[in-house]
């Protein structure tokens, strides 16, 4: 009896962070999932935004063969009930030894957005750090305009690190998320070549503090974006899909002067690295197959 031994390729693209459950994605999740792994998406992260998706976000993981993250954005704060986060504990509690269940997130405090209560998302955010901590679990954060507020509370709440998603601060920020742990995740925004800033951020930042994300179907790059101008003549607003992460990871990889392969492989182990629960599902797999001796 003899062995022979097929290796697989192994993973090139993690979207650390995609919607899949989002309303625009109704319907269509498995063809849009098989359009990015037809693109060389290897993996995606699907986050809960609130109650109501916590287990549409992990039944899909399962589904689709990707990971997910539980928690409540800061965006739904405002609706949530003051329950919802002992519900998140449960689910927590629940399904600790999933493996597809990868962080606690998309949690943290947006100060960009009119009217809405920073204390409660405040409550929230510095509730679901201590349910992460209690867990050894990293936490996947929106972070727009309340970086500092962000990273006081988590020199005081240590956490297993996490993502900065959509970052879009200073460069001292960065560092100050990347000594404590965590990643910072790009996406669509810096495909426009007006967005110096957040290029000059995503070339200067070391190599090891970045992963690479879509927020599908939010964020879409350049040759997706339809301006306001455009929409009232009737152009639709593209929509975005972690198909198109490969090319915008491309950019950034052109941005830094690099190969695009060598790109998908140290951005892809930056991943495992800051969700530890990815390392099993993005291993390279072996098929063995017994033959006639």
């Amino acid at each position: 009896m003899t062995e022979s031994v097929t290796h697989r390729p192994a993973p090139r693209w993690v979207d650390t962070h995609c919607h899949l459950d989002a309303p625009e994605f109704a319907g269509q999740s498995g063809a849009v999932r098989q359009r990015a792994a037809q693109a060389g998406v290897a993996h995606c992260v699907i986050p809960a935004v609130e109650r109501a998706n916590l287990d549409t976000v992990r039944e899909l993981a399962h589904q689709l063969g990707d990971s997910y993250a539980l928690g409540i954005h800061p965006l739904c704060t405002g609706r949530a009930h003051d329950d919802d986060l002992q519900v998140v504990q449960t689910q927590l509690d629940r399904h600790r030894d999933d493996p597809r269940l990868v962080a606690v997130g998309e949690i943290g405090i947006d100060l960009f957005v009119p009217g809405l209560d920073a204390a409660r998302q405040e409550h929230f955010f510095a509730a679901q750090l201590e349910m992460a901590a209690a867990m050894g679990l990293p936490v996947i954060l929106h972070v727009r305009r309340s970086a500092d507020r962000l990273l006081k509370h988590l020199r005081r709440c240590r956490v297993a690190g996490g993502i900065a998603h959509a970052f879009n601060g200073s460069l001292q920020q960065a560092h100050a998320f990347f000594e404590l742990g965590f990643r910072l995740g790009f996406g669509g925004a810096l495909t426009f070549d007006r967005a110096l800033q957040l290029r000059r951020l995503a070339v200067a930042l070391p190599a090891q503090a970045i992963v690479m994300e879509t927020d599908a179907p939010d964020i879409p790059p350049h040759w997706l974006y339809r301006t306001a101008q455009d929409r009232a003549q009737g152009l639709p607003q593209g929509r975005n899909e972690p198909g198109e992460l490969p090319r915008i990871a491309q950019v950034l990889a052109q941005l830094r002067g690099i190969d695009a392969d060598e790109w998908a492989a140290q951005t892809t182990a930056n991943a495992i690295d800051v969700l530890p629960r990815l390392a099993a599902m993005l291993a390279p797999r072996t098929e063995r197959r017994g033959g006639a001796a």
